[in-house]
């Protein structure tokens, strides 16, 4: 069953990867660089700032350094624990891929990537949507774009990815209703 399960994942890999061309390589290693998206990340903290004030948005940088922290070593865990090979690291599959990273890694179950970005996508999105509704769309259909972006380079699966999503979603949720309760627990919004 999980034997059958991978082999579908690689041949979707596989796949997905060799729709990429080399007049896009260029924008998707963009895309997968962590630092591309700081005038993002720069613009919800303005954000943060402007529905929420300096003292919460202070409260705020540390909440996402702590859940991106918590997603990322959680991620290396997994990474650790399952040592499943990134596809780039596959002998097999040198020939049938199209790999343009910069570097490949050793283990890639499951995607830090796909973890930090969702889970940054859905705490923001929730925090901010009574202000901006569908900004957690947005952030979203970002963090879907990042993910496939680590696809398009050669470095993760997509089961990789959905794990990684998944994961994320899920602390991107916990990280908002911890928020939540501490931000009435210190009563640290304005009144």
């Amino acid at each position: 069953m999980i034997e059958q399960l991978l082999e579908y994942d690689t041949e979707l890999f596989i796949l997905l990867n060799n729709l990429g061309s080399s007049t896009w390589d260029d924008l998707w290693l963009v895309i997968t660089n962590k630092y591309a998206f700081a005038p993002l990340y720069a613009i919800l903290l303005f954000l943060f700032y402007k529905k929420f004030g300096f003292k919460p948005l202070l409260f705020f940088i540390i909440i996402i350094a702590l859940m991106v922290t918590f997603t990322d070593q959680i991620t290396n865990v997994f990474k650790r624990t399952f040592m499943r090979p990134r596809p780039c690291g596959v002998p097999a599959l040198e020939e049938q891929i199209r790999f343009i990273a910069v570097r490949c890694g050793k283990y890639g179950f499951f995607s830090g990537h796909s973890s930090n970005t969702m889970a940054a996508a859905v705490f923001a999105g929730l925090m901010l949507k009574p202000y901006c509704k569908n900004l957690i769309f947005i952030l979203l259909f970002w963090s879907a774009v990042v993910a496939y972006s680590r696809i398009y380079v050669g470095v993760h699966y997509p089961i990789d990815i959905l794990c990684g999503m998944t994961f994320g979603a899920i602390s991107g949720f916990m990280f908002y209703k911890l928020t939540q309760y501490l931000l009435k627990r210190f009563q640290l919004l304005k009144a």
